[in-house]
């Protein structure tokens, strides 16, 4: 959707969220040639390292203490960089590629950060996953920012949606689609994640951090 497709439809009188536009990649895109990974800052390290943190993090705090979701900027686009994790077992429920916003001087292969509203950036720190809505794409979530980093999410309408230009596989180093500040993963995986959310008797907690 362009800018001047956009001021159409305000001057139409159609309102949407413009933190949940996803938009295409006009030409192909690939990453630049990765850099040496350091084994001991693994991404399933990192996880692991965030998980404990986390279950420190949701002891007696009235959210769901055994399913988390945690969401690496840290890692390519192109790969599957958001993951459903179990804290009782210490393993990975489900995972699934992301998009990031494109604000600021984001690119495909990294994201800048904001809290500001019009930023169309992505916010890092902890958000309550809340209630379940269809709205412009369909099925999504409302979240709920809980740190100085994003807690003007709610306000700037970031929410947890899916959208067509997401895939469901791995397709690094190729990237993905960005969006304006929502994480957007695929239908499909929207789908597996909902299975856990709205089975979950207790408000699920989603980390969005970047560790490489």
């Amino acid at each position: 959707m362009t800018r001047t497709l956009i001021a159409v439809l305000l001057v139409a009188g159609i309102t949407f969220s413009a933190a949940a536009i996803v938009y295409r990649k006009k030409e192909p895109h690939k990453t630049s040639k990765p850099s040496p990974v350091n084994p001991a800052r693994s991404p399933s390290l990192i996880l692991q390292s965030k998980a404990a943190l986390m279950k420190n993090y949701l002891r007696n705090s009235g959210y769901n203490e055994e399913v988390c979701f945690f969401i690496n900027m840290g890692m390519a686009s192109g790969k599957k960089r958001f993951f459903a994790y179990n804290l009782k077992t210490g393993t990975i429920i489900t995972s699934g590629l992301v998009a990031h916003g494109s604000g600021g001087g984001s690119t495909f292969d990294t994201p800048e950060y904001s809290n500001k509203t019009g930023s169309n950036c992505t916010s890092l720190g902890k958000y309550k996953i809340g209630q379940s809505y269809y709205g412009q794409f369909g099925l999504a979530y409302k979240l709920h920012g809980l740190e100085k980093t994003n807690s003007n999410a709610f306000n700037r309408f970031v929410v947890l949606h899916a959208h067509e230009c997401v895939p469901d596989s791995d397709i690094y180093p190729g990237s993905i689609c960005m969006s304006w500040g929502c994480p957007t993963v695929s239908p499909g995986f929207l789908k597996q994640l909902a299975v856990q959310i709205d089975k979950s008797e207790k408000p699920i907690l989603l980390e969005i951090y970047e560790e490489q």
